[in-house]
This record gives C-alpha cells, sequence and structure tokens, in this order.
C-alpha cells in the first residue's frame, strides 16, 4: 500500500484542513450541476424551499424535458453528502421525478438558484473528544396534501459533529403526530450498533429530543391506551432500548427543534440559524480571502 498523505480530494468531495479540523465541500460538483441546468448566471435566493407552498402530483401542466428533471435531482442527491440544509427540498422534488410538472421544475430551480448564493458553503468537522450522541427527531404530520403521508427527518450529533441526517417520506399513513415522531425515533438506533462494531462503544443514553410532548410521554408511560393501538409496536421498541439505557427521549422547544429544516421548508432567519447550527457554514479559507 502506498500512503498519499492526508486527504484531499475524494468522490467529487473536497476535504481543507483549518485550525478548526476539517471542511467538506463540494464546490465544483455544485458548479457542474448549474452548468447543465443552464443556470451559472442565475439569481440567488436565501433558502432552498418556498415555506409557505407544498408541491402536488396536479394543477400544474408536465414539463416539457423531463429527463433534465431526473438528471439534476440525482445530482443534487450526493450534493446533500456535505449540505444538508437541502435535503428536505431535494426529497421533494425527487418525489416527482416519474412525472415531473412545471410546478416541480421551479422548485428544482429555486434549490439551483439557493447554490448559485452558497457555493463557498460546507460542512465544517472538529476534533471530538466527546462520547455522546444526541438526535433530534421531527415528524410534519400528514403534510402531503396528495396522500397525507408524513415527512419525517433526523440529525445526528456524535459530540458536536453532525454524522448522519435525513428527510423522508414515510410509507405509510399516520394517524397520529406521536406515531409520525416514532418513525424517526426509531433510525437513530442503528448508529450506536455501528459505533460498537468499530469498537468505539457508547457508555452513555443517546439522547433524542422530540417536540412533541405525547411522544415523549408515550415513551415512558407503560399503560396503552386503545387510541395508540396502530403505533404500539414503535412504542414498545422506543421503551425497550429506554429500559437497557441506550436512549433517552425528551422534550425540545420548537424554536431549538432543528429536525425542522429536514421535515418542511422554513422562512429565511429559522433556516439560517438552524443551518449554521446543523454545522454548515461558509469555507473559512474564502472568508479570510475577503
Amino acid at each position: 500500500m502506498t500512503d498519499l498523505g492526508k486527504l484531499h480530494f475524494f468522490l467529487g468531495i473536497s476535504i481543507k484542513y483549518n485550525d478548526a479540523g476539517m471542511f467538506l465541500q463540494q464546490k465544483t460538483y455544485a458548479m457542474e450541476i448549474l452548468q447543465r441546468a443552464n443556470m451559472s448566471n442565475c439569481n440567488p435566493c436565501t433558502t432552498p424551499a418556498d415555506a409557505r407552498a407544498k408541491l402536488s402530483d396536479e394543477g400544474s401542466p408536465p414539463m416539457s424535458d423531463p429527463t433534465l428533471y431526473r438528471s439534476l435531482a440525482g445530482a443534487l442527491q450526493y450534493l446533500t453528502f456535505t449540505r444538508p440544509g437541502i435535503s428536505f427540498a431535494v426529497q421533494q422534488v425527487c418525489l416527482f421525478m416519474h412525472a415531473p410538472l412545471k410546478s416541480h421544475y421551479n422548485a428544482l430551480k429555486r434549490i439551483l438558484r439557493y447554490l448559485k448564493g452558497t457555493l463557498d458553503h460546507g460542512l465544517q468537522l472538529t476534533p471530538n473528544t466527546s462520547q455522546t450522541l444526541t438526535a433530534y427527531s421531527d415528524a410534519d404530520r400528514a403534510g402531503c396534501p396528495s396522500t397525507r403521508r408524513s415527512t419525517s427527518g433526523y440529525c445526528v450529533f456524535h459530540g458536536d459533529n453532525l454524522i448522519s441526517w435525513s428527510s423522508k417520506r414515510q410509507q405509510t399513513v399516520s394517524r397520529s403526530s406521536a406515531e409520525a415522531e416514532y418513525r424517526g425515533v426509531t433510525e437513530v438506533t442503528w448508529i450506536r450498533n455501528l459505533l460498537l462494531e468499530l469498537h468505539c462503544p457508547l457508555t452513555t443514553a443517546t439522547i433524542v429530543y422530540c417536540d412533541n410532548v405525547s411522544a415523549v410521554y408515550l415513551s415512558t408511560n407503560p399503560v396503552q391506551h386503545q387510541h395508540t393501538n396502530h403505533v404500539e409496536i414503535d412504542i414498545h421498541f422506543v421503551r425497550e432500548r429506554i429500559a437497557i439505557g441506550h436512549v433517552r427521549v425528551l422534550h425540545v422547544p420548537s424554536s431549538s427543534q432543528y429536525a425542522d429544516i429536514f421535515t418542511k421548508g422554513l422562512h429565511s432567519p429559522i433556516f439560517l440559524e438552524f443551518k449554521s447550527s446543523l454545522r454548515v457554514s461558509k469555507d473559512p479559507a474564502s472568508t479570510e480571502g475577503e
């Protein structure tokens, strides 16, 4: 084997070393996507998704070039590796790849306009001695106007570093907000098992923050109510993790629920605050150059 020194570029991801640690960026890849869409000179916007409108599979004419739409949407999925702030917007446009409409393409172009103004942004990682695992889980219950399915999202921090995140349309319809939250909570357990296989076992419980009081209450309440029979399996799963000391479910106010950025479009001030909390920032090198 040959030692090539420090990692600087891998599969389109640029790794830069700074005083804080490592900065992961996909600037060149983002520029290629903009060029492919003929939007290299577009006007930037401050958020990747409209906070008011929700995408639907009707109410707009079909897009004239669905192949281009699918190509751009697929490319944007890879960009979420270092840009978690666009995960929800990308997940939304990918739901309609089978039959994209003009309204869907307009939403996709909004993502590209956001990227145009944030080409220097990426994910900052710092040296970490903490062995804590903290997760934020949220769901936009029945958020889809067509299917009434929920969009669940979560983000997981190892110490101060964001190591895992997801924005996903649930496969079934949730009949309660607690159920929608629990389907996100169950996704974080595998990270503990992964760290165990890497011989880095966690000695403390994983803290999972939810802004749904019912979800927190049901995670510890041993009494089963008839109104929650449909989510009984998820409740038992979470309670089992709590009983063995692997998980603690705590309440967090919505103003500090960072997972909101993965479940819905946010207004600019909240989006910028949550994006910063995810350790997504401008390249420190470009800031120094300015």
